[in-house]
């Protein structure tokens, strides 16, 4: 096997161009895994994780930009007010891993689980691929994750990192699994009210092939806070109608289409989603009105 160490992302994308078998390494926190099993054995391993380019973040024209290289305690330590990323950020494995592990990493493995994705998804994040001679283009999240540890990707680009547009309004990230550290999720949610639009926005994971959008639970919840004004004055629970929210999280639960596996039953996956769902609406109105609610 080669190892290649570019010394800037000039030429980690020619090193790519020509070796496009090389496969990309960062964190290493799921490369690792494949090749200590057996599962992968690559001619060529290409270390983007030096690589200043990749592990920057920036706020630009109501966009946030972050690149594929920025770990997660980075995320935790630097970027706190952007809680969803934050909060999954502290989700992911032990803090070894947490200083290792990207998400540009999370994005290249493409597993429903990846913690980081539904925020991606909940956000409509585009992914940013490059490729040498200065060529790089956009994918809407969903038209780069293609299915289970699948994507849009060309064999001579690389991740260079995500971007979305900044939304204004309260949100969370919440995941269940076997137990509160170092778990692979069962299921995780990402919600995001978005107070401009007007909208509730609803990202899941580990519950389909890849992360998916729960449209008709986000429809559903959007035009109940419309009609009981929640968007015009401080919300809260009792605010809502009752069964709101209970009907919003058996929404969400319908989006799912899980599977049974060693980790959990598709049944207690849509079990979980309903709870998550559920608690995630009620915290993101009790953020809206402490924040004195509505546009």
């Amino acid at each position: 096997m080669d190892v290649l160490l570019p010394r800037s992302l000039e030429e980690a994308l020619e090193m790519k161009a020509a070796r496009p078998e090389g496969l990309p390494i960062a964190g290493g926190t799921d490369v690792m895994v494949e090749l200590n099993f057996d599962r992968h054995r690559p001619e060529a391993m290409i270390d983007v994780s030096r690589l200043p380019e990749l592990g920057r973040w920036r706020r630009e024209n109501g966009s946030f930009v972050l690149g594929s290289g920025v770990t997660y305690a980075r995320i935790m330590r630097e970027i706190p007010d952007l809680l969803p990323l934050a909060q999954a950020s502290r989700t992911v494995g032990s803090p070894q891993i947490r200083n290792r592990a990207t998400v540009g990493g999370n994005l290249g493995t493409a597993s429903p689980a990846g913690d980081a994705l539904p925020v991606l998804a909940a956000y409509d994040a585009e992914v940013i691929l490059g490729r040498a001679g200065g060529q790089s283009r956009s994918l809407p999240w969903n038209e780069f994750l293609l299915g289970v540890k699948r994507t849009a990707m060309e064999p001579t680009e690389l991740i260079l990192g995500t971007r979305w547009k900044m939304v204004r309004g309260p949100g969370s990230f919440s995941k269940i699994g076997t137990r509160n550290a170092m778990v692979i999720s069962v299921a995780g949610l990402c919600l995001v009210l978005d107070e401009e639009r007007r909208a509730v926005r609803v990202a899941l994971g580990s519950v389909a092939p890849t992360v998916i959008r729960a449209s008709d639970a986000e429809a559903f919840a959007g035009a109940a806070l419309q009609e009981t004004g929640v968007w015009h004055g401080p919300p809260s629970r009792s605010a809502l109608p009752a069964g709101v929210i209970e009907e919003f999280g058996r929404r969400v639960a319908a989006a799912a289409r899980p599977i049974d596996d060693v980790r959990g039953t598709a049944a207690y996956r849509r079990h979980a989603c309903a709870v998550l769902a559920r608690r995630a609406l009620t915290w993101a109105l009790s953020d809206l009105a402490a924040a004195g609610g509505g546009p």
